[in-house]
């Protein structure tokens, strides 16, 4: 195959039949060989790069560390390193807490750090606490500073460092996964070690094929030359080329669609508090999809590739020559910088892509490409680029500087918003509900509004999300449905149903895990078969899961739903095997086990919850639950007394404890219970009208006419609430 003059990637007229018949054979991976010919420059680029030494066989020009007869003693436990007859060698602590020689089966990276995998049976891959820095030449361990007893999910022969699960889908070509969930086995598989050209540009026989062919020599062009990717693709495409490694996501099954809507095949993480700033700025490991989604760069077609190299993966340019490709000159002085030019304040991803270390030394830019806003941190305590630097500095001095600079007023950003909304205080549904209509605002922060309006469930709030499932985003439209959950179901089953039938596989997914909550009973007819169909990609969904901890409490949750208590226990069993201290299997097998009418054995697994976390409320709420059941109230009321010392934000709690204390007679102690639910919500419906009930039921009617009116201030036309309203006059 010669080298070609002209693009490989040209757009084209409509294929002819000739060119048809390129895509009647099945298409197949190739290997890098076969792009070597005609891509010599881009090969030898991809060489250099992080990608080509993603994982590599270990030898004495891909091994990184020390293994010279060294030694390293962190955290309770004392490793060596060695080589033996050719093969590198770690002496460390095992599976069952005791040292054992592990022969290193792969290098896993190279810089900054080193990690390496070990073979531990049933097809498993493990990657070592044990890592090299290759800056300062020396071992280090992941999470220094913890001791992580044998067993433990986090110790590195534990779910959260199996290869198979965790890292290797990014790291090789065509990886598959093979996971057995019966065996709990794996028969993993890639084509290539590495990430290879394939990776990006997708499976190359068929653009090999028509590259020879006759009617590519005759000038008739195809668009990307049958590759997923090319230089003329949208910046969309480029950008979700790179998402699916450089996301925190969830995989949907192991079938890819072939699609332009990310949320076929992934579900990825949202800026919410979970793993984010309250602001959305990054703290936990992020990769920057979800972070670049939220910057004005995004939103200007901005792509990967517009700074970075594709094939090298480094920097397009130098230094702030990089933003200058699109930024006037004048952002590159100090006029604008206001810093010495020696500086970090004077480079561009200084102030604007504040960085944080993750894996103990790789540090990482936020790509959000925001402006500095010390004056939040203030507000709110949010971390701000100047305090980044400037660390022995509060954040009103570095707020005191931005006002000298640029005057008091600070252009409006949505995390302005976005903060108050995640606090989910009384005023938090005014900014989330905000944050939906302005149509400037990322739709990814859409996203996250509709999130966090899952935890208010208010007229209004149904009402914002009801809207969203109307939204030309995918990822809006899931949000809003798992929102809803937490809502009446008779006031979104019928805007939700058609949602089976969306166009994205995530949103019909969603659609079917929030209307399985109302029984099949109560779906229409019309809509029994579009349900089956889209329950038959939700289970697969979750199945799919099934190597994570996590991933087996969503399966328990949804035959839970199903009514199949069998299986449900199954998979809350398992994820507690995968992940010992895993709480919230322990509580979700404490309900299944009294749905089973198995009290005694619920109570002994709650029990083992706060015993491990005496801090846990949902597990003290849980055992209240459990007492009334067995009619042992002075037991429940304890528990639930508990919970409630601990500050819950179970708003269930607080309904459950009331009525509790409320049929006892205790009115005074029950009013108290429901008034501390609604410090929590101040807008929680079943809240206000507990207490406005009791009051009125205790002859405090005054005591009740503020509640009543905030009820209808919320809810005005239900029914249920006429009678309250009638009695206090609202109309």
């Amino acid at each position: 195959m010669g080298v070609a003059t002209v693009s490989l990637f040209d757009y084209c007229s409509p294929k002819s039949s000739a060119e048809d018949a390129i895509t009647k054979e099945p298409n197949a991976f190739v290997g890098n060989d076969a792009c070597r010919s005609c891509h010599q420059r881009e090969y030898t680029l991809w060489k250099q790069s992080d990608h080509f030494k993603a994982m590599q066989l270990p030898n004495d020009s891909t091994v990184v560390g020390n293994f010279n007869n060294t030694t390293f003693h962190a955290d309770g436990v004392s490793s060596s390193f060695s080589k033996k007859d050719g093969k590198y060698i770690i002496n460390t602590e095992g599976a069952d807490g005791k040292n054992h020689d592990y022969e290193v089966k792969y290098t896993f990276g190279y810089f900054p750090l080193q990690q390496y995998l070990i073979e531990t049976g049933a097809g498993k891959l493990q990657a070592t606490r044990l890592s090299w820095d290759a800056r300062q030449k020396k071992w280090f361990h992941q999470y220094a500073g913890q001791k992580i007893p044998a067993g433990d999910w986090l110790h590195w022969t534990g779910n959260a460092q199996n290869w198979n699960t965790m890292c290797a889908e990014c790291h090789s070509t065509n990886l598959q996964k093979n996971y057995d969930i019966n065996s709990n086995t794996y028969h993993t598989t890639f084509n290539e070690i590495n990430v290879s050209c394939e990776s990006c540009h997708g499976a190359g026989k068929h653009h090999i094929t028509y590259i020879q062919s006759e009617g590519y020599k005759q000038g008739n062009k195809v668009t990307h030359s049958y590759l997923e990717v090319g230089p003329r693709s949208s910046a969309l495409e480029h950008i979700q080329t790179c998402a699916p490694c450089h996301s925190v996501k969830t995989n949907i099954s192991a079938d890819k669609i072939n699609s332009k809507d990310f949320l076929d095949n992934y579900i990825p993480a949202i800026p919410t508090t979970e793993r984010f700033y309250a602001d959305g700025q990054m703290r936990d490991e992020d990769y920057n999809y979800t972070n670049f989604q939220e910057s004005k760069m995004f939103a200007h077609n901005v792509s990967c590739n517009s700074c970075h190299n594709p094939h090298s993966g480094k920097l397009v340019l130098t230094g702030n020559q990089v933003c200058l490709q699109c930024h006037a000159p004048s952002f590159n002085t100090p006029a604008h910088t206001f810093h010495a030019e020696t500086t970090t304040g004077t480079t561009c991803v200084g102030c604007h892509m504040p960085s944080l270390t993750y894996m103990g030394n790789d540090i990482r830019h936020d790509h959000s490409f925001r402006v500095p806003r010390p004056d939040l941190s203030v507000k709110y305590g949010t971390p701000n680029a100047c305090n980044n630097c400037h660390k022995n500095k509060p954040a009103v001095w570095a707020e005191a500087a931005v006002n000298k600079w640029y005057g008091n007023k600070r252009k409006y950003h949505f995390s302005e918003d976005l903060i108050e909304g995640s606090l989910l205080h009384e005023g938090s549904e005014g900014h989330l509900l905000k944050l939906l209509s302005d149509t400037a605002v990322p739709a990814i922060i859409h996203a996250t509004a509709a999130n966090y309006l899952g935890n208010i469930p208010t007229d209004h709030s149904t009402n914002g999300l009801l809207a969203c499932l109307k939204d030309g985003n995918a990822q809006v439209r899931y949000e809003a449905l798992r929102s809803l959950e937490n809502h009446p179901s008779s006031k979104w089953l019928q805007q939700a149903l058609p949602l089976l039938n969306d166009k994205v596989r995530a949103v019909r997914i969603a659609a079917t895990l929030l209307i399985q909550t109302v029984g099949e009973g109560n779906v229409p007819q019309e809509y029994k078969s579009q349900l089956a169909q889209a329950k038959g990609e939700a289970e697969n969904y979750v199945l799919h899961q099934a190597d994570f901890a996590h991933g087996n409490i969503l399966i328990g949750d949804y035959y839970h739903a199903n009514n199949n208590l069998p299986q449900s226990e199954r998979f809350y069993k398992r994820a507690l095997q995968k992940d010992s201290l895993a709480s919230l299997a322990r509580l979700s097998l404490a309900t299944v086990y009294s749905a089973e009418n198995k009290n005694d054995e619920a109570l002994k697994v709650l029990q083992l919850v706060v015993k491990m976390d005496d801090k846990n409320d949902d597990a003290w709420h849980s055992i209240g639950l459990l007492y009334v059941e067995m009619k042992q109230k002075d037991q429940a009321k304890a528990a639930f007394e508990k919970a409630v010392n601990l500050h819950s934000h179970n708003i269930r709690l607080y309904y459950n404890y009331g009525l509790l204390l409320q049929q006892e007679g205790n009115t005074a102690k029950a009013i108290n219970i429901f008034q501390k639910g609604l410090s929590v919500q101040p807008n929680n419906e079943s809240l206000l009208y507990a207490l406005i009930f009791t009051y009125v039921n205790n002859k405090q009617a005054s005591a009740a006419e503020g509640y009543a009116q905030r009820l209808f201030g919320l809810d005005p036309d239900n029914e249920q609430y006429q009678q309250i309203y009638q009695a206090f006059h609202l109309k």
